[in-house]
């Protein structure tokens, strides 16, 4: 029980590790302060980061069948590690791209090997409550990161000269802590059997309707998440004047409510039909998108970025979910397919920028309105 409980800590450490990704939104904000970039030019950040998942989430399952689940979560910690250490050695913008994209490729490895890791530990009815709180703790990292950012930027102690780049050591540290613990813990895999899926098996499977509508979901749900992530900021700064400092709060604000998100929906998508769910968080991000292309004042902006952090807090799940149940006999190259669909965080955010240079943040929201009125038309073919 000693042993178990210790991998069940460890592996919650990976999670909040994972959670890492998305300081991408906060960081891209404050380097574009830094270096005068454009918004365009800003959003390459975090297309950059998620552009790592079209490429690396089906060899990534390859990889697990060849070293094996554990030694996998720990090669992607040690590329996080890596990224993380880049940007104590100055701001330039080609080293922050290196960066984000070593953050983006330790991700895809980690997304895609974490949660089967996860079933090896725990076995029975407590997988999915466990792999929920694990969202829970990932979530923790996301809100924290513009916090630490906010505090590096005004600190009085000394930052050795990071400013709010000291968020980069502080989750160094934590990442650390995270591979020695699941190093240190034994945990026994079985034998994996059958061929890994290949991409031309995924490809395929988009050729099925239910498989592609659910693939598209899962790309609208990522880009309206990345995208409330880097364009929240500034939309208080230019609607309401804000600094960058005070505009950050509306990074954290979202992911609380994405987290509120997590744990009630787990308990809601058992007591409710998961249809009814899903269309009462699709119509929360429509009302959303409403207060941020209109709003004006701080009372409407923070209701709408509550609104679509708990709306999109439980998309990705039923549209994972309703994939799976489509065809049970392929649901491993699914889930490979699924997790490419995370590549939504980069088409978004190139969209938004180009649309936020042409007519200001308002362009930016018109963008993430558009994968919210698909996930409105998904909801037409939702089944359970």
């Amino acid at each position: 029980m000693k042993t178990n409980k210790f991998a069940i800590l460890s592996l919650m450490l990976c999670f909040f590790c994972m959670g890492f990704v998305d300081l991408v939104g906060i960081a891209s904000n404050y380097v574009k302060a830094d270096l005068g970039l454009t918004d365009s030019q800003a959003n390459i950040f975090p297309s950059l980061v998620f552009f790592w998942f079209l490429i690396f989430s089906v060899p990534t399952g390859m990889l697990m069948n060849r070293i094996g689940r554990k030694r996998t979560v720990l090669l992607s910690l040690v590329v996080t590690l890596l990224s993380l250490l880049l940007p104590l050695f100055g701001e330039g913008y080609g080293l922050m791209l290196a960066s984000f994209s070593l953050l983006g490729i330790g991700n895809a490895l980690m997304q895609t090997s974490l949660n089967p890791l996860v079933a090896t530990v725990i076995r029975g009815g407590n997988l999915a409550s466990t792999l929920t709180f694990g969202q829970f703790v990932k979530a923790i990292a996301s809100f924290m990161a513009p916090y630490i950012a906010m505090w590096g930027a005004v600190a009085t102690i000394p930052t050795f000269g990071l400013g709010w780049r000291v968020l980069f050591p502080v989750y160094l540290i934590i990442g650390v802590i995270a591979t020695l613990a699941l190093y240190g813990t034994s945990i026994e895999e079985e034998p994996i059997e059958g061929k890994a899926s290949s991409v031309l098996d995924c490809v395929k499977l988009l050729g099925r309707p239910m498989v592609l509508l659910c693939f598209i979901g899962i790309m609208c749900h990522v880009g309206i998440d990345v995208g409330t992530n880097t364009t929240a900021p500034k939309l208080l700064m230019e609607r309401l004047g804000m600094t960058l400092n005070e505009a950050a709060f509306a990074t954290s604000l979202y992911f609380i409510f994405r987290t509120l998100g997590c744990l009630t929906g787990s308990f809601f998508l058992r007591v409710m039909n998961n249809r009814l769910f899903f269309l009462i968080s699709v119509l929360m991000m429509a009302l959303s998108m409403a207060g941020l292309f209109v709003g004006t004042s701080r009372e409407v902006l923070y209701v709408a970025i509550a609104l679509v952090g708990y709306g999109n807090s439980n998309i990705f799940s039923m549209c994972f979910s309703q994939a799976l149940l489509s065809d049970k006999s392929h649901q491993n190259e699914i889930s490979g397919l699924m997790i490419m669909g995370l590549f939504g965080g980069t088409v978004f955010p190139l969209a938004m920028g180009i649309a936020a240079d042409a007519m200001g943040q308002q362009g930016a929201v018109a963008v993430m309105a558009i994968g919210v009125a698909y996930l409105l038309l998904f909801y037409l073919k939702f089944k359970h």
